[in-house]
């Protein structure tokens, strides 16, 4: 067993590094020492909490076991977990974290004696507070994550979820929790504990299922902020500082995240986090919309283009993860470039279903980092571009955004593709996006449509080169 001290001390030290592990991943070039940093800094962590357990009990070998089986289930889905699967993986274990609040929780006030903080029915004010607020955001935390999951898997739909009185009843149980822990500290009774973790399981569904799939992107950095407040209210309960620091190093970067993303789709944070924007009244109009006129040509045509343009601008999205095109297109760059075109990347703050999802796929494929740019970055280059490739991407190049007050995804900030001289779209089919309403880019003059996976798209269009 070693002293308190010397377990603060290397708690600072993992806090430390779990600071430098966020730093890293602020950047492509560092997410890799960034991710190491991380590592280091939990392994350390797990060490110290170990030895600072001081006297193991014959428990002590179920600890083990189940932190060897539980490691060896998210070794095996880490290696085995396909990139365009990874925004269902991280809202699933979102929800693993915050279940794992609540166990906490409900361990600590069932038998407080354990942790020290007092007994059954006169547990300490300040830790029956700490752990009724991890209880309440872990139960939020993990009911919201698995309706985002059921969403992004597919098993559920995507489409928000709404009902008359829907914020009015949120409202109701959020203040229902908030005196429901008054009154538990008042009391102490068991009854009280289990109705506020109840009733927040039942609120974190309510707040997810009326968030559309647009919002995906910021439904997923919003949990990850629930995770790590849950965490840290659990950390105070157990008196444990590695546990403290990670929680609030999680929770403050993912509510600032958040509402990066916000700023992004130049939407209210809070309207998000509630449930307040993904939900439209007006009918899509996808099928009078494939009425319209549309261009449409093949690799040769797209092949064409691009060896006799100066510039190309290519704009990546989800259609590009489903079909894993990601290598065929840094294929068909490369080829680009002996024939002497400039090719830059254009990525979207909420391209794909997660943070950084288009920047994660790029970097697989090798693209350098410099040739990838940020929308504020690119906007104004469309202007001058001779073709814009936009691959698989949908909402985020729609053009109605600035146009049609009426839209969900009006006043999003988007990628003015339309401006180049030529935009090829590779598309299946001229079905809508997430945000259920059809991308009028499509029937421009200027757009030429490409029907076909965007693997097999781009694969052809580099024979043809």
């Amino acid at each position: 067993m070693i002293s308190a001290n010397l377990s603060a001390f290397f708690y600072l030290i993992s806090g430390i590094l779990f600071i430098l592990a966020l730093r890293g991943l602020s950047s492509p070039e560092t997410s890799r020492q960034g991710n190491y940093f991380g590592i280091a800094g939990m392994i350390i962590s797990i060490i110290v909490t170990f030895l600072s357990v001081g006297n193991f009990g014959p428990g002590f070998i179920y600890v083990l076991i189940f932190l060897t089986l539980g490691g060896s289930i998210g070794a095996f889905i880490a290696f085995r977990i396909p990139m365009t699967a990874m925004p269902e993986l991280v809202a699933g274990f979102h929800s693993l974290v915050g279940l794992a609040a609540v166990f906490v929780a409900i361990s600590a006030f069932l038998k407080p004696e354990a942790f020290g903080l007092g007994i059954v029915g006169n547990i300490k004010l300040a830790s029956l507070i700490e752990m009724s607020l991890g209880a309440a955001i872990g139960a939020v935390t993990f009911s919201g994550s698995i309706i985002a999951f059921l969403k992004l898997r597919g098993i559920m739909s995507g489409a928000p979820i709404t009902f008359k009185g829907q914020h009015i009843i949120n409202l109701f149980l959020g203040l229902t929790i908030i005196f429901l822990i008054y009154y538990l500290c008042t009391i102490q009774s068991s009854n009280i504990f289990w109705s506020i973790v109840i009733i927040s399981f039942i609120l974190g569904i309510l707040l997810i299922i009326p968030i559309g799939g647009a919002d995906m992107p910021v439904v997923i950095s919003m949990l990850n902020s629930y995770s790590g407040w849950a965490a840290a209210g659990i950390g105070f309960t157990l008196e444990n500082t590695a546990l403290i620091i990670t929680g609030a190093l999680v929770g403050s970067s993912g509510a600032i995240l958040s509402y990066i993303m916000c700023k992004g789709m130049n939407r209210s944070f809070f309207n998000v986090i509630l449930g307040g924007w993904g939900a439209t009244d007006k009918v899509s109009q996808a099928n009078n919309n494939e009425q319209k006129p549309v261009k449409s040509g093949n690799a040769d045509d797209a092949a064409f283009l691009m060896k006799n343009a100066s510039s190309v601008i290519i704009v990546p999205g989800y259609g590009m993860a489903v079909a894993q095109a990601q290598h065929a297109l840094r294929e068909m760059v490369d080829a680009l470039k002996k024939n002497g075109v400039k090719v830059s990347y254009a990525i979207h703050p909420v391209a794909g279903r997660m943070p950084g999802h288009m920047n994660v796929l790029l970097a697989e494929a090798n693209v350098p980092y410099d040739e990838v740019f940020e929308l504020e970055e690119i906007n104004n280059d469309f202007a001058n571009c001779d073709v814009a490739y936009v691959i698989g991407a949908n909402d985020v190049t729609n053009p109605v955004a600035k146009s049609d007050p009426q839209s969900p995804i009006y006043g999003m900030p988007v990628l003015d593709v339309e401006k180049s001289k030529s935009v090829l779209f590779v598309k299946r089919s001229l079905s809508p996006g997430y945000a259920g309403i059809d991308n009028d880019l499509f029937y421009r003059d200027n757009t030429l449509m490409l029907f076909a996976d965007a693997k097999k798209m781009t694969e052809e269009i580099v024979k043809s080169l």
